[in-house]
């Protein structure tokens, strides 16, 4: 009897590596097939991506997984690997393009002019030019007299978290200290979407949720949002974007770089959506103390799958500190801290310190000073009769130029002294617009925008 179930066993595993091999010759077939098409759109100047085609096949591999029973959500993550690899094969025989440019590239580029001797005039990153509060740096002092410079629970010292907890109003269980914002993002759509599942985002839009989503293979749907329509996106639209293989929606108000911020209706549809579909909802709020008109937080909704992130880098100009933390469920709280130890353990203990010291500093002086940057900005870039909504939040004004595409103006204007970030680095199809920093004194902003109105002018 043994011996007919290992018999059994065999049979079935070679059944098994039969299918495998069936798979794997379909597979290179199709990559076969995929590299052909992108030879033919190759010639024939055709962009790689093609969401018809996908929505069709999407529509197919739906269909087939009901026929055979199979998971709709596994098909599709299936699906969505094959195109991300279709993708790749087919961007192999196009025409090599420029690499794109994001904010940090210029800003790296005008650090290696400045470190040439050029003086440049930054307004290309949100790094306000306004110091920490003195408290910061006195902890960081004591932290060192005190040896506070150890390992640390990965979620973050108790006494900071509590402090976190106590200011939004939850319990330290759901809160996680982490290296910046930035982290904050990467730890959650890493712990919560997996390769082949989807989420969405809302352009233009700060690039590091579509580098997250690159990085662990998952698929970013875009809903873009125009000037014409005050940069508030189409709730329709984004309900028929969400499909089965859809895990997480990621918002960004008041938003980099526009500085939008949403009205009540539209987040208040926006989290409705996310709840009839059982949707994470990650709330990138790191300029929420930056918002000069009604900011609904995601917080205000007590969604068990909201996830709102925060930083010290903007709200106490505490960049390089790099701390920031995120609230949400105990359980994902659980799983982000998880990616974290993998990937550093735990902030450092004597920058924990100093974020706690910060913690009890009043901000509304940075507010204020933000806010009158903004507004002498905005007045300049009517002055230029340059096209934008005035911003609502956050530390950016987003023009549209008046003509041609973003790089050689910013090219011309690094040139020229003056570092500001290309629109199409917060999205492909953003190519008329640019990204303008209010992180400067009055003067200096003045100064670089008096040169952009002239390198217009030229370019006229």
């Amino acid at each position: 009897m043994a011996m007919d179930k290992n018999e059994e066993l065999e049979t079935l595993r070679r059944q098994v590596r039969n299918v495998t091999s069936e798979i794997m010759r379909n597979v290179h077939q199709r990559m076969e097939l995929a590299r052909q098409i992108g030879e033919v759109k190759g010639r024939l100047g055709i962009d790689v991506k093609d969401e018809k085609v996908e929505q069709d096949i999407r529509a197919m591999v739906l269909g087939l997984a009901g026929e055979i029973g199979m998971s709709n959500e596994f098909a599709l993550r299936l699906l969505n690997i094959l195109l991300a690899e279709s993708e790749l094969v087919q961007a192999q025989k196009q025409p090599q393009k420029a690499a794109k440019q994001t904010h940090l590239g210029i800003f790296m580029r005008a650090k290696q002019l400045e470190a040439s001797g050029k003086k440049i005039i930054h307004m290309e990153v949100g790094e306000p030019d306004y110091p920490p509060p003195d408290a910061a740096g006195n902890s960081l002092a004591e932290s060192f007299k005190l040896r506070q410079y150890h390992y640390t629970d990965t979620r973050g010292i108790p006494k900071l978290r509590d402090a976190i907890a106590k200011k939004e109003g939850v319990t330290e269980d759901r809160v996680i200290v982490t290296p910046g914002g930035r982290f904050a993002v990467f730890s959650a759509i890493a712990s919560l979407v997996k390769a082949g599942q989807e989420l969405i985002a809302i352009e233009p839009a700060w690039p590091a949720y579509k580098e997250c989503a690159d990085f662990i293979g998952a698929k970013i749907q875009i809903l873009k949002t125009t000037l014409e329509d005050k940069w508030t996106p189409d709730t329709r639209q984004l309900e028929e974007m969400i499909n089965p293989s859809t895990k997480m929606i990621v918002l960004n108000y008041p938003n980099n770089p526009t500085g939008k911020v949403l009205d009540n209706r539209t987040m208040e549809k926006i989290v409705s959506i996310a709840k009839d579909n059982d949707l994470y909802l990650l709330s990138d709020e790191v300029y929420a103390d930056y918002a000069f008109k009604k900011f609904q937080s995601i917080a205000e909704y007590s969604y068990d799958k909201g996830i709102l992130v925060s930083s010290f880098s903007k709200r106490y100009a505490m960049t390089g500190f790099r701390v920031g933390y995120s609230i949400a469920s105990k359980d994902v709280i659980s799983k982000m801290a998880k990616v974290q130890a993998v990937g550093i353990t735990s902030v450092a203990e004597p920058v924990q310190q100093a974020a706690l010291a910060a913690l009890g500093e009043d901000p509304s002086e940075n507010i204020a000073t933000m806010k009158g940057r903004l507004d002498f900005m905005s007045v300049k870039l009517k002055e230029m009769s340059l096209r934008f909504a005035e911003p609502d939040g956050a530390m950016y004004a987003y023009p549209e130029l008046p003509s041609g595409e973003d790089m050689p103006l910013v090219e011309r204007m690094l040139e020229r002294g003056v570092a500001i970030a290309p629109g199409s680095g917060f999205g492909d199809s953003y190519k008329k617009f640019v990204r303008i920093s209010a992180c400067q004194p009055e003067e200096v902003l003045e100064k670089g925008l008096d040169i952009m109105a002239s390198v217009i002018k030229e370019q006229a």
